[in-house]
């Protein structure tokens, strides 16, 4: 195996192709024609054309998203369970629970005017359903992407790539839907043609996804029981800190998203600034998104995790005190750059929990990890959403009449200032997080190791060994820091033998050693 120099790009045969990251991202495209429409309309569609109260939705919202957060571990475990000879791990859930996905987003958009009692337990009921489908298809979907490669760089090309696909659903809809919900729109009417339109453009993104990825990277157990599931996350301390950092970040975006349209419809009168938000943010995501694997070689994942989630905040308080429509789009923009950059290395940053779980135990587990992860997110969304409606509802807002102080101020609050805060502690609690680029590159060759040495215990040759384990395997994109990890491995291939060989710390009741929590 070889570790290359830091900075170095991978081997062209652990590169992935570019159809297949164009594929990947694509697959985010289509979640978010449902997650981002949701995100940025559903609140302004409760409470402006059902007639909901806004703090009737704040609490729909948070009951409902922490009731889909936990539907995820359920949904990783199905994942965990499931290996298909034909399609593999991950795309089938892809292929057969998107058109249930898209058409469940029609008829959450979709009210009928049943009393207040019964429209907003229909609410309750669609956006439920569309939480569990949407759980059913993103699990596998950000599980894949650990599944596709090892290599740093790579993965920040599919993390890039999902977050541009992203992005541009939600420019989209920003430059297109947004300015047309001005006083007076028939609301029900663009509704119902945006998410009509977005089953067929959804499922042309979805097949794309599923054609043209590919799980790649070997695992000795297709079937993972719950027991081997759940012991990949007991003490598995990068992925929960990354979970608490992302469920404090999550609050603070969701909250921003929901409410900046009242912040430019009502506070300042200036709707179409919404279009400029979501046009800039398209220009920034494909302006950033390039750099994103240099600056992961330069200065780490986690360094830049927190510069950005530094840069949104400070974003935030320039919005939340702005004088003007110009000067709150200003602050608003500058939090977008922020918030882009974290998102893009967010996804990085998880799949690499998969391979310290992994070393740990034993076990690959990609479909627990990222549920556990999209748990504690979906739980963000759901205080995020509640955040920025309650904030809103107590200060007083009121559909179709005059804006008073007290209700400014909630919005201004519910847009920036409180998501300032969340973002602030976010990236306070990455300072303390242990997996480093270094130790990430040093777990993935002890575990190359171990496998090598599996295949060889089963008699086949190097050849197949290399065959099985697969091509990204055999070397290691080393991040800052990380020259020289090959040497700094502590197991040697004997210890190996067994295929449950821990790094570092003292023997269990059986004999075996007991892991640390990074490799000596």
């Amino acid at each position: 195996m070889t570790t290359t120099k830091s900075g170095a790009s991978a081997p062209a045969k652990d590169r992935l192709g570019a159809l297949s990251i164009l594929g990947y991202g694509a697959g985010d495209a289509a979640n978010n024609l449902a997650f981002t429409t949701a995100t940025m309309f559903l609140l302004v569609y409760y409470t402006d054309v059902a007639g909901i109260s806004a703090a009737a939705v704040g609490t729909l919202f948070l009951v409902l998203r922490i009731f889909d957060a936990f539907t995820d571990v359920a949904a990783g475990r199905l994942v965990d369970k499931v290996n298909t000879k034909r399609w593999g791990k991950f795309r089938p859930f892809i292929l057969f629970g998107s058109l249930p996905l898209l058409l469940l987003s029609v008829a959450t958009f979709h009210v009928p005017q049943i009393g207040e009692s019964g429209m907003l337990l229909y609410a309750y009921v669609t956006y439920g359903l569309l939480g569990i489908a949407y759980t059913l298809v993103n699990i596998p979907y950000g599980s894949l992407a650990a599944a596709m490669t090892q290599v740093p760089g790579e993965r920040a090309k599919l993390a890039s790539a999902r977050t541009v696909g992203a992005a541009v659903v939600g420019g989209a809809l920003g430059v297109f839907v947004a300015p047309q919900l001005g006083a007076g729109a028939d609301l029900q009417g663009i509704f119902t043609t945006v998410t009509v339109s977005f089953v067929f453009i959804g499922m042309a993104l979805y097949l794309f996804t599923f054609f043209t990825t590919k799980e790649r990277v070997y695992r000795k157990i297709p079937h993972v029981t719950m027991k081997q599931s759940f012991a990949t996350l007991k003490g598995n301390k990068p992925l929960l800190m990354l979970c608490f950092s992302s469920l404090l970040l999550l609050t603070g975006m969701i909250s921003m998203t929901t409410a900046q349209i009242y912040l430019m419809r009502d506070v300042f009168d200036s709707v179409g600034l919404v279009a400029v938000i979501s046009l800039s943010q398209l220009v920034l995501i494909f302006l950033l998104a390039p750099f994103v694997p240099l600056v992961v070689r330069k200065i780490g994942k986690r360094t830049a995790y927190i510069i950005g989630a530094l840069i949104g905040a400070g974003g935030m308080v320039i919005a939340f005190f702005a004088p003007s429509a110009v000067v709150a789009l200003v602050g608003l923009i500058i939090a977008m750059v922020g918030m882009l950059l974290v998102n893009m290395l967010i996804w990085a940053i998880e799949a690499d929990t998969v391979e310290y779980g992994e070393w740990k135990t034993g076990v690959r587990t990609e479909g627990i990890t990222y549920a556990l992860f999209s748990f504690t997110r979906k739980t963000g969304q759901a205080f995020g959403g509640a955040l920025a409606a309650y904030a809103i509802g107590l200060g007083g807002y009121v559909a179709g009449e005059s804006l008073t102080s007290a209700a400014e101020w909630g919005i201004r609050a519910g847009v920036a200032g409180l998501p300032a805060v969340c973002v602030v502690l976010a990236a306070l609690v990455m300072l303390f997080y242990p997996l480093t680029d270094k130790v990430h590159a040093t777990i993935v060759s002890e575990i190359t190791q171990r496998r090598a040495q599996e295949q060889a215990d089963e008699g086949l040759t190097p050849t197949e060994a290399a065959m099985a384990l697969g091509a990204e395997a055999l070397s290691v994109e080393s991040e800052p820091g990380a020259a020289g990890a090959q040497q700094d491995v502590s197991l040697s291939t004997a210890a190996f033998s067994t295929g449950r060989a821990q790094p570092g710390g003292a023997q269990d009741r059986k004999g075996r050693k007991k892991r640390s929590d990074t490799p000596q």
